[in-house]
């Protein structure tokens, strides 16, 4: 009888995960199917008309570019430079200083001939304490505001930068980004293709900038990393943001805007009041937020998404600095997910709470938690004598083969639609990437996110860590 029994439990077992793995190809398939028809879709309606000479007016819709910086001594003067050479009149540069314990302030005051100015501030702002505002004396530097304040985390500036912004629009970006001269043309455009609906949130591509060469704030090359691990951060930025975020902006149904690029209609963000600084997952939250606020009040809205390569960032070269990183976004998407709980197939928010949250429940937080103790069951079956290596083998190759498949459709695709990567040879290094990541990087992407979720199910303190730069490459 109880052999009985344990074999009803591996048959069990055998079915569970047959069934994910089918749903999960049909999820991955249909995503791959949508972000391709919105990709056209965005192609054919943005290849006509020109709007620069329009966004070139001082009329044009005021925005500002809020960036937090901590110890960001290394880059900073090279990225406040390129956020300086935008090609948009009415916006601002807002870089808040949060605390940082190198030389960041000492080093904008000395590049922008930085002098502290007074302002009114709003006493009941739920934000820690300013330490003083800063503006430039050159007339060229004018569109640059500094704010030194007491650290509080990246929620907290981004709060502070946004309450003391009268614009728009305001975009919440990383300040170690690289912006293209033309983002903010197309950030705006976004917010006002729709006629029917409030465009709330605009978000977009975010590229590698590792190994790629830098001059005066602008992208003057574009290189594939020369570091394994940022050239697996790649291929997995490219899969997640030219299928996955364009897939679910095509049914209306982003749940996360990229904190490294992330633009918001000021009033709606202020209204929801502003990010989490409860949580390390502000960039998710906060849509989440905005989201309902807009489905709780009934009225029409939308995010809208960019797949122009507009903005280009560093991404970590260090194991145990992308663990860290992998580690906090897991612990963000477990704090979200716990936050809107209620969203768990709620047909009052329509594919928000029938699709987007499902979604990111059982294939974001749940996936990685499967394969953790998936892997510890074949190990037990294995050592009982009682694993079914046919069912095992098949599978697992069958997994495999499919993830490969779906990695060389993105790279490709990408190459098809934006073709950043011109050389044979790059392209060539990546799909290689594509076919050892699921025994090299991936294992560690979900070692990650099972230390993550570990620490916050048993409340263990963990901050948002650090992340060292090494800076951009610069030209000859």
């Amino acid at each position: 009888m109880d052999s009985e029994v344990f074999k009803i439990v591996l048959d069990y077992i055998n079915v569970v995960f047959f069934t994910f793995t089918v749903v999960l190809f049909s999820m991955f398939s249909i995503m791959g199917y949508l972000s391709t028809r919105n990709s056209i879709h965005y192609r054919n309606k943005n290849s006509f008309g020109d709007l620069s000479k329009v966004m070139a007016s001082p009329l044009a819709p005021s925005i500002t570019i809020v960036a937090p910086a901590y110890n960001e001594g290394l880059t900073i003067v090279e990225n406040i430079r390129s956020l300086l050479s935008l090609r948009y009149v009415n916006y601002e540069v807002m870089v808040v200083n949060d605390g940082s314990k190198d030389d960041t302030l000492e080093k904008m005051i000395a590049a922008y001939d930085l002098v502290k100015v007074e302002q009114e501030i709003d006493p009941n702002w739920r934000s820690k304490p300013i330490r003083g505002i800063y503006r430039s004396k050159q007339r060229s530097f004018s569109k640059l505001t500094v704010i030194d304040k007491e650290n509080g985390g990246k929620s907290d500036a981004l709060n502070t930068g946004m309450a003391l912004s009268d614009s728009k629009f305001v975009g919440c970006i990383d300040v170690d980004c690289l912006l293209l001269p033309d983002a903010l043309l197309h950030v705006v455009k976004s917010f006002y293709q729709r006629s029917g609906k409030r465009v709330i949130a605009v978000g977009g591509v975010i590229r590698v900038a590792n190994s790629c060469v830098i001059q005066g704030g602008q992208l003057e090359e574009i290189r594939l990393p020369t570091s394994w691990l940022a050239r697996f951060q790649l291929l997995e930025y490219t899969r997640s943001f030219i299928l996955g975020r364009m897939a679910w902006g095509r049914i209306d149904s982003l749940l996360i805007i990229s904190g490294a690029f992330g633009f918001f209609d000021r009033e709606v963000a202020m209204a929801v009041g502003g990010y989490d600084t409860g949580t390390v997952g502000e960039d998710m939250e906060i849509v989440f937020r905005m989201r309902r606020f807009m489905h709780d009040h009934r009225l029409p809205y939308t995010v809208e998404y960019i797949p122009d390569s507009l903005c280009w960032t560093e991404v970590p070269e260090d194991l145990e600095i992308l663990v860290n990183q992998r580690d906090r976004w897991a612990r963000g998407n477990l704090e979200t997910l716990n936050t809107h709980k209620d969203m768990f197939f709620n047909s009052k928010y329509g594919r928000l709470g029938l699709i987007s949250y499902p979604y990111w429940f059982f294939y974001e937080w749940l996936a990685p938690l499967l394969e953790f103790f998936g892997f510890i069951s074949i190990v037990l079956f294995y050592y009982l004598g009682i694993l079914n290596w046919d069912f095992f083998i098949a599978i697992s190759v069958t997994v495999y083969l499919f993830s490969v498949m779906f990695s060389f459709y993105a790279i490709l695709w990408d190459v098809y639609s934006y073709n950043e990567y011109k050389k044979t040879k790059d392209i060539l290094i990546l799909m290689f990437c594509a076919l050892v990541e699921p025994f090299t990087f991936h294992p560690i992407v979900v070692w990650a996110a099972i230390r993550g979720n570990y620490k916050k199910l048993f409340k263990i303190k963990s901050g948002w860590g650090s992340q060292i730069r090494k800076g951009f490459a610069k030209a000859a």
